[in-house]
């Protein structure tokens, strides 16, 4: 019994993978040599300028227009795909029609196009000439070479993140509690928002951080329909760009910590909201 009990033992404690502390140490490994020392050297470039030269550069004008344009449109594109991709992934899920399969490979189609190539492509649409930026002129409304256009861009290239995390939750959420929620003498507002989105909130929060990410570091798409005019469409990492062009690499380490620091910060926020829900929901 002893021999049966000990082999049993080993059994249960036999896993797929090797054990814990070789896995931990391939693991640890991969993300230092991926993540962790290529941050410690922007860290380390950046700190040789000192607060006082991080703050000088932090607060030059240019930087901080173009820190709040790259931040202020990621948020609304974010947004604004949260909202518009939980209602694609809804279609995808509850209904039936003609070409859905066509129609949801499509979603995909921002995450294997060349950058370049959807920035090219938007800004002949949606210039002043274009098939639909014509229309937006003849009411008044500019989209290329404006934050508009830029919103409109990380719009593009969001929506697939939104969708593809939404959508397997969707599907397992369980129609029988929405049916119960009617039969209980509840409406279609009070059903989807007592029943439906408590399920999938954390679903649209990682969505919105996955598309809010993609977006503050866009570039490709971006700075074909921005113009890149100092101050009003130029971005961050266009900012970058231009100081290594100058050889001022102190100047474009420091922007770059900038935005890490500010994206790690609403991401942060973003996570714990995240996690809050999900034990509230569970």
């Amino acid at each position: 019994m002893a021999a049966e009990s000990a082999s049993i033992g080993r059994l249960r404690r036999r896993r797929v993978l090797p054990g814990f502390g070789l896995s931990l140490g391939y693991t640890l490994a991969w993300l230092g040599l991926i993540v962790l020392i290529p941050l410690a050297g922007l860290f380390i470039k950046a700190g040789g300028l000192g607060w006082q030269g991080l703050w000088n550069i932090w607060t030059e004008p240019r930087v901080l227009s173009a820190l709040k344009l790259s931040f202020g449109t990621a948020l609304a594109a974010a947004a604004f795909n949260a909202l518009m991709g939980t209602l694609v992934a809804w279609v995808f899920v509850r209904y039936r029609f003609p070409g859905k399969r066509i129609f949801d490979a499509m979603i995909d189609l921002p995450f294997a196009l060349p950058t370049a190539v959807a920035g090219i492509a938007l800004t002949s649409l949606y210039g002043p000439s274009g098939w639909i930026g014509r229309w937006f002129e003849a009411i008044g409304v500019k989209v290329a070479y404006t934050p508009l256009g830029i919103t409109v861009a990380l719009i593009f290239v969001g929506l697939p993140f939104v969708v593809r995390v939404v959508q397997p939750v969707l599907a397992e959420v369980e129609r029988e509690l929405e049916e119960a929620s009617a039969t209980l003498g509840a409406d279609r507002w009070q059903t989807v928002m007592r029943v439906v989105l408590p399920a999938l909130w954390p679903a649209i929060l990682a969505g919105f951080g996955l598309a809010f990410a993609r977006g503050v570091g866009e570039y490709g798409s971006v700075i074909f329909i921005a113009g890149n005019l100092p101050g009003f469409t130029e971005i961050a990492p266009l900012l970058i760009t231009f100081r290594l062009d100058e050889y001022d690499y102190a100047s474009a380490t420091a922007i770059a910590l900038a935005m890490l620091l500010l994206s790690f910060l609403t991401l942060f926020a973003i996570n714990t909201l995240q996690s809050k829900l999900t034990r509230r929901g569970r």
